[in-house]
């Protein structure tokens, strides 16, 4: 696109919320950035990250031709037809002889490129791929498992009424950095700044949300699981909790009631090093509310001893209140698109998720645990897996145990990454596919996660892809095509449906699913192929790459139907035609809308138990749980390694692995080691030195930074460090994953331990 004064609506990628910005162009660069007023989620509001965008888009990282790598190591451009018709040969070769579910898929899209991710889920198919991962698998699958048995399914996700809450609680997060919610600082701000509203911050560290916080509660490090047994033993012994609510909404109170019975407050309090003074205070806040309780459970204690424990607790504070499905408090959401690997329901309260195919790993919400790839891979099973496809992931640098992740790819058959980007894990790649930039492509996140009111944003193309580069949708087109999982004469009657219009496309694609339901696996690039040469705004914008979002339209509108319509979509339409009254709407608004409004029964109808009551009573949290009693304290000491590490925090100069260009930082450029000034002391440190921090995984040197924010104890290292241009992992700071091992991690869902690393600190001269 040529340069001018018009301003450009598109979105900022570098977190999960996706704020809307506009953006002014100077050629190929982006000249100027600010918040979009007319997006309905972020509504001008965005933070500084937003400001260097164009880091990314012209950054020295970006791809440009197909790669291949040479017996020697090195790689060789080649066209893009010998990239697919070799890469199709390959993972033929692949199935011919272990089966397509010795193929194992690695992301789907970062948290603003998931568009990209839907149209993979065609070539997934085509190749037979039964075992899938990306990054929720070392975040949040505990968390949807606990949802599953709570609420019915794990897709019965929660979101918190911030706007609204009376009482909000984060709990191992900090939105002031990493945000979470829309216009985040702009909330914090409201609830800190009235005096009829509390803000309750849980982290050991005394981060920037907790310095607005009323309420800063700093347990030791790894100890969430004891504070929180001890905040359900207060608010069930002070008579806190709803016991009429309860009574019409839930079920197993009495057993769960039972196990709270036998916490020892006092002890519990001592384990998770916080005054029982504190855990009262908290408690009667909570429990005394009468318009609504949020609480927003992040990393913090979701990559920590007691995981998926953590999430459970977590919830019960909320219902043992009567804080769910109320104003103000945690309710069920819509959502414009499924994430996750497909599977997940509320499954064997006892535990009977399917399992990985060589190690008996639980596929948790159907993804394979992070932590345990290299396992399935380094083995001599007739089952392990045999080939990768990477697609918007960098498993090497952002999963655990980075050394032995890449010896893992190493002893593949086949690796093949589409990325933007020669990335540490495209470094290890047999092929490397380089994608279009997140601003030269329709683009969207499906992290639609909001109530009562939920926006999408489709994204058009803000520049044209640059040479030598295509949009995931061309890339998965061919690479099907190339598989032989279609011809053109296969979809010649839905091509002549397209041309007749709409309508009649709708019709002809139902019948079709019916007729051909081996191509009904291949929906989304059917859909780019037939329906998306046909599409185009109302200002003759090419939108073929929007086509997927015609169909996930269709579904929104039928599972969604009166929240749709209460949004305002859909007058004049009867039921039939609403899906595409919803397509409309989106295609015909680059700011974004919003695509369903809730009334607060909608939580209830979103229930997926058979009774629509929640099931308290999870036995295999609350054996562990009982086992909380013997446990020694998270804080124990241990001689060889005093420390305790959390690796990879978010801070203002953090981004993620999609900027590998240190100059975008205006601070902390080598990523500071971040210790107490007690700490420092003890280790001979002084502010700007340099230290070399050793777990039982490995060992990194960094510049240290004397910080208050830091308990004493505990230490820090940023996310996004360590990233080499070409993907070598030489850049600026130390890359934690280097420090982490795959085996720490969480005995149910398998999330790793990132944030509780036991380590020690040296001065190094």
């Amino acid at each position: 696109m040529t340069s001018n004064d018009t301003w450009h609506q598109t979105a900022c990628i570098l977190c999960s919320i996706n704020c809307g910005v506009e953006v002014k162009l100077d050629g190929p660069t982006i000249a100027r950035v600010r918040g979009d007023k007319a997006n309905p989620a972020s509504e001008g509001y965005t933070c500084e990250k937003a400001l260097r965008l164009d880091h990314y888009q012209n950054g020295a990282h970006r791809l440009t031709t197909p790669l291949r790598r040479r017996d020697d190591g090195t790689f060789e451009p080649i066209d893009w037809d010998t990239a697919i018709a070799e890469i199709a040969q390959r993972f033929g070769e692949v199935i011919d002889e272990h089966g397509g579910e010795s193929i194992l898929f690695y992301g789907g899209g970062g948290q603003g490129n998931h568009l990209g991710g839907g149209y993979g889920g065609a070539t997934r198919s085509a190749l037979g791929i039964r075992y899938t991962s990306n990054a929720l698998a070392q975040e949040k699958t505990g968390e949807f498992w606990v949802d599953g048995q709570l609420f019915g399914r794990s897709r019965c996700h929660t979101a918190g009424d911030y706007e609204h809450a009376e009482v909000a609680v984060f709990w191992g997060k900090n939105p002031w950095q990493s945000h979470g919610f829309p216009q985040a600082r702009r909330v914090l701000k409201e609830i800190a700044n009235d005096p009829d509203r509390t803000l309750i911050v849980v982290d050991p560290r005394r981060s920037e949300s907790a310095d607005l916080a009323d309420i800063h509660v700093r347990p030791a490090p790894g100890g969430d699981a004891h504070l929180l047994a001890a905040l359900l033993a207060v608010l069930v012994r002070d008579g806190l909790i709803a016991d009429r609510w309860l009574d019409e909404h839930a079920r197993g109170l009495d057993e769960l009631l039972a196990h709270i019975a036998t916490v020892d407050i006092a002890e519990s309090c001592a384990k998770a090093g916080v005054e029982l003074a504190i855990v009262e205070q908290v408690a009667h806040r909570i429990g005394t509310a009468t318009r609504g309780v949020s609480i927003f459970e992040d990393l913090g204690i979701q990559q920590a001893p007691h995981s998926t424990l953590n999430s459970y607790l977590e919830k019960l504070v909320v219902l043992l209140t009567g804080n769910f499905g109320v104003p103000g408090g945690m309710n069920l959401h819509s959502r414009f698109a499924s994430l996750g690997g497909g599977g997940g329901g509320g499954g064997d309260r006892r535990g009977g998720e399917p399992m990985t195919p060589t190690g008996g790993h639980r596929l948790v919400t159907g993804l394979v645990p992070c932590n345990v790839i290299p396992d399935e891979i380094l083995t001599d099973h007739p089952k392990r897996f045999r080939a990768l496809l990477v697609e918007s992931g960098n498993p090497v640098h952002s999963l655990a145990d980075s050394q032995r992740m890449r010896e893992a790819l190493r002893a593949l058959d086949l690796v093949v990454v589409i990325d933007v980007a020669m990335t540490e894990t495209a470094r290890e790649a047999d092929y490397v596919l380089p994608a279009a930039s997140q601003f030269e492509k329709w683009e969207c996140t499906f992290f639609n996660l909001e109530f009562p009111r939920n926006c999408f944003q489709l994204r058009r193309p803000v520049f044209a892809p640059r040479e030598g580069t295509l949009p995931e949708a061309e890339i998965h087109a061919r690479l099907c095509r190339a598989l032989g999982a279609y011809n053109d004469d296969d979809l010649a009657p839905l091509r002549t449906a397209a041309a007749a219009g709409r309508a009649a496309f709708r019709d002809a694609f139902l019948a079709f699913g019916g007729q051909r339901p081996d191509l009904s696996k291949l929906v989304a690039i059917v859909l780019y192929e037939t329906l998306g040469p046909t599409l185009r705004t109302s200002d003759g914008v090419d939108a073929a790459g929007a086509a997927a979002v015609w169909g996930l339209s269709q579904i929104c509108a039928m599972t969604e139907g009166p929240s749709v319509r209460r949004a305002g979509i859909g007058d004049g339409h009867d039921d039939a035609d609403l899906g595409d009254a919803l397509f409309d709407a989106i295609i015909a608004n680059p700011s974004g809308v919003v695509f369903t409004l809730d009334d607060y029964d909608e939580t209830w109808r979103r229930m997926a138990t058979p009774d629509q009551r929640v099931q308290l009573a999870i036995p295999l949290l609350l054996d562990e749980f009982d086992r909380l009693a013997t446990e020694p304290a998270p804080a124990g000491s241990d001689a060889e390694f005093p420390l305790v590490l959390s690796a990879g925090e978010r801070r203002s100069s953090t981004a993620n692995t999609i900027f590998r260009d240190p100059a975008w930082r205006k601070k902390d450029a080598s990523g500071a080691l971040r210790i107490s000034p007690a700490d420092a002391a003890a280790c001979g440190l002084v502010d700007g030195d340099r230290a070399r921090v050793t777990t039982r995984r490995g060992s990194a040197v960094a510049v240290v930074e004397l910080s208050d924010m830091m308990r004493v104890g505990h230490i820090s290292l940023p996310n996004g460090f360590g990233l080499g241009v070409d993907g070598t992992s030489d850049g600026p700071g130390v890359a934690p994953n280097e420090l982490t091992s795959s085996d720490d991690r969480d005995w149910y869902a398998g999330t790793p331990h990132h944030k509780h690393v036991r380590a020690r600190v040296e001065a190094v001269s």
